[in-house]
């Protein structure tokens, strides 16, 4: 029995400019079997069948299911995807699709980093590693270190900017930086459908899990664009929810902070004003200016009572009321 040979390509000065040539080909039913038994691995290490991830539990009915093939796990354009597609396709939405379906991720780096990979993507799918990269090469996914020349859509942040955040994710991983991946294997995107059990081929044989579509990377950041995604699932008459960014907390936040100042502001200035006008109902009566202000005040009482007298009648108090608007 021949025993296939992986060969591990070298980089060239090729992998850094320009797509390389791949193409989108559906795997083969010979190339699926080959890969069905492969391992991969969860957070905890343990191994999995690639076919447990793709095969659902209950047989008798149809499934769906998108395996997306990461790059290594600091990889920012990666980690961007994941923010769009986790915020535009949420598992609930998912899972009330015709056929259900679910979305699985696989990463080429170790498996103790899938906790650190979901804390910074916030992503609500499954993580699986295969850090032999046996799945990368079977299914015709290659390796480049190319950007390509469009910038994508699902890029929410400057290429810098992920840069930035890549190499402080590594600091912060300390010996664990070097156990992200293969810098240079780019990934892709695999629909897997399950039909139920009752359906058979042409030929009267039972019929079982195809890939209906695939994309392979062409560089790094050609990962398919989340309205392409929504469109192969049956979600292209639906708009997508909007994602939530760092800019639009700074904004909430700086509107807010106005806010708190306008208010305290307010504040200050009618604890001002009442503040003045206490100070000067508080005058030191034994003061000269407190003395002349008391002999006023006699005096304009003595006027006032003469005035009383001669009329013969007690002049009302004057009591503010409310005026009537007509």
């Amino acid at each position: 029995m021949a025993v296939e040979k992986l060969t591990k390509p070298k980089a060239s000065t090729g992998d850094f400019s320009g797509d390389i040539q791949v193409n989108d080909n559906l795997p083969t039913r010979k190339e699926l079997d080959k890969v069905a038994d492969l391992p991969v691995l969860d957070s905890n290490g343990k191994p999995h069948t690639f076919k447990s991830l793709y095969t659902p539990s209950n047989k008798n009915g149809r499934s769906r299911t998108l395996i997306i093939f990461i790059r290594h796990f600091f990889c920012g354009n990666c980690q961007e995807y994941l923010r769009s597609l986790s915020s535009s396709l949420p598992p609930s939405a998912l899972t009330a699709l015709d056929p259900p379906t679910k979305i699985v991720i696989i990463g080429c780096g170790q498996p103790n980093l899938i906790p650190m990979y979901v804390r910074e993507t916030e992503c609500t799918y499954p993580i699986y590693a295969d850090p032999s990269k046996q799945l990368y090469a079977r299914l015709g996914m290659t390796r480049t270190l190319s950007l390509g020349n469009k910038s994508p859509q699902y890029m929410q942040y400057s290429l810098p900017s992920a840069v930035v955040r890549a190499i402080y994710q590594g600091l912060r991983a300390g010996r664990d930086a070097f156990r992200g991946g293969d810098y240079f294997q780019v990934g892709g995107e695999f629909i897997f459908e399950h039909p139920p059990s009752s359906s058979s081929s042409s030929d009267g044989k039972a019929t079982t899990t195809t890939v209906s579509w695939c994309h392979r990377m062409k560089n790094t950041r050609d990962h398919a664009e989340v309205p392409e995604i929504r469109r192969r699932l049956g979600l292209d008459g639906a708009r997508p929810p909007l994602r939530k960014t760092f800019t639009s907390g700074i904004r909430r936040s700086s509107s807010q902070l106005k806010r708190n100042l306008s208010e305290r502001r307010r504040s200050w200035a009618g604890g001002s004003s009442s503040a003045v006008s206490r100070s000067r109902d508080r005058v030191d009566k034994s003061s000269p200016e407190g003395s002349m202000m008391e002999k006023v005040k006699e005096e304009e009482e003595k006027k006032e009572d003469a005035r009383t007298h001669d009329h013969g009648a007690a002049v009302a108090p004057v009591v503010d009321a409310p005026v009537a608007v007509a």
